[in-house]
């Protein structure tokens, strides 16, 4: 038996918190560049730890992005590839979705309880495991205590916020019930978060907060709105053309509907949302202050797919980067990444490392010290070699989406192995972009290499034959929207 001096010197495992944002773009943050949102809380993780440029989420929508932090498995893997639309065997789920010239592929709408989570990992090596927020994971059978969380606020089937009040009271959200006070549902959430560090025993603790923020339907405090009215008109911004009317919609349900893309940040409402979402982040920074742990947790702060530019209401833009959620583009998956470690990760450093969210997984248990689970994380790589300040190449990162976006996207696939990243699109096409010169993808190179194209072809075909991907059939019914389709006589 050990005695009790030596235990007390055994050091304790780190607290682990990750922060997801639903919906975040890669510019949504003043630390990645934006100068209208207002983000000090996070710029500050940004300012005590690394930055990551490259860093990506596994599928443009958001639940396939959620089950591979989960899972460490690419979501083509586990046949979840589209965001959830309803219980288990919704048609929606057996049709994948809408349909255009194709028919979207069929897809899991849940995560499966026989993979061992990212929770359930940690529970089993001591860690006391919360959930807050959205899960959008599959019913009830499938919420995040049954996935190893010992805690669940707010965790269930609904993709946003539902109730009359939606983020304002009354919200319906059946894990989490209204207390007495509550005003704003991020700040419900802020405060929760909070104090659960406060009272913790001294478990180590993983705290899983994914906010239902920026998600639709866009909602902030007035004041704030306010606030951001007068700084849009003290920039100019009021007198700018915000959104572009584009094509009509691919997808049969839309067809009448264009495309609407916002060419600069300027939406108030979508700022004040953003400024709301910071200050429970720095709730949670002054807890673990308060509590004298901050120094042994690590926070790893990212979103589950790209801003939302082009439907919607199209409140923000994502540029440099082109589209955003649903799209194949870097606009639909390139994502803020911050990871803060004091003592451990340098601050204020920044990385190109390119990184996908199923390495999530593995980079946590090996930074924990605990053993890899290498037939569970299967996608994943750990970056802890980056975090150290050491040399990282994960090699090639895939995506497979073989379905209509609710925002104007088509169906497709794409690798990006090194600076180089390869589209194919379901519908036909082929686009090849160097994100090293052209990180707005307005340059295709395919037909100027036409063998590095080959080469990146047969590497993400052999990927999707790998994880038994399932690719979208033609759609026996489809014919070209005519004018008589998209403006109907009366």
């Amino acid at each position: 038996m050990l005695s009790r001096n030596l235990r007390e010197e055994t050091p304790r495992r780190p607290n682990v918190i990750m922060i997801l944002i639903d919906d975040m773009g890669w510019m949504d943050l003043a630390c990645q560049g934006s100068t209208f949102y207002e983000t000090p809380n996070i710029d500050r993780l940004a300012a005590e730890g690394m930055r990551f440029t490259d860093a990506y989420a596994a599928c443009p929508v958001c639940s396939p992005t959620r089950a591979s932090i989960m899972s460490g498995k690419y979501p083509a893997r586990i046949g979840l590839t589209h965001f959830i639309g309803g219980p288990e065997n919704c048609p929606h789920c057996q049709l994948g979705g809408d349909k255009g010239k194709l028919l979207g592929a069929p897809y899991v709408p849940f995560l499966s309880t026989r993979e061992t989570s990212l929770a359930t990992a940690l529970k089993r090596h001591g860690y006391a495991t919360w959930h807050l927020g959205k899960w959008h994971l599959g019913s009830e059978a499938y919420w995040p205590d049954q996935h190893g969380f010992d805690v669940n606020l707010g965790g269930c089937h609904m993709g946003h916020p539902r109730g009359k009040g939606h983020y304002f009271p009354p919200w319906e959200i059946p894990t989490l019930e209204q207390k007495a006070g509550d005003n704003y549902l991020t700040d419900r959430f802020g405060d929760e978060a909070a104090d659960l560090i406060k009272n913790n025993d001294g478990t180590p603790f993983f705290m899983n907060m994914w906010f239902y923020s920026v998600h639709t339907p866009i909602q902030a405090k007035p004041e704030k709105i306010r606030k951001y009215e007068e700084k849009a008109k003290a920039l100019g911004l009021d007198r700018q053309q915000a959104v572009i009317e584009g094509d009509y919609h691919p997808c049969e349900s839309k067809k009448t509907l264009r495309i609407e893309r916002r060419v600069v940040q300027s939406d108030p409402d979508y700022a004040a949302m953003i400024e709301s979402l910071d200050e429970n982040v720095g709730k949670i920074l002054d807890a673990l202050e308060q509590k004298g742990i901050a120094d042994n947790t690590i926070i790893l702060f990212t979103s589950d797919n790209g801003g939302l530019s082009t439907s919607e209401g199209s409140p923000t833009c994502n540029a440099p980067l082109v589209e955003g959620k649903g799209w194949m583009y870097e606009g639909g998956v390139r994502e803020p990444l911050l990871v803060r470690w004091p003592g451990k990760v340098q601050a204020g450093t920044t990385s190109d490392a390119v990184v996908t969210s199923p390495d999530f997984y593995p980079t946590l248990l090996e930074a924990c010290g605990l053993p890899p689970m290498p037939e569970q994380h299967v996608d994943g790589k750990s970056f802890l070699p980056v975090l150290k300040g050491e040399a990282f190449d994960r090699g090639a990162v895939f995506w497979h989406f073989p379905h209509y976006g609710n925002q104007g996207g088509t169906p497709g696939c794409s690798i990006r192995k090194g600076a180089w990243k390869l589209i194919e699109f379901f519908e036909g096409g082929m686009e090849l972009y160097d994100l090293e010169n052209d990180i707005s993808e307005q340059n295709n190179l395919a037909g100027r290499y036409p063998e590095r194209v080959k080469k990146l072809l047969a590497e993400l075909h052999t990927w999707q034959d790998e994880v038994n991907a399932i690719k979208p059939v033609p759609n026996p019914d489809w014919h070209p929207w005519l004018d008589t389709d998209l403006n109907p006589l009366d």
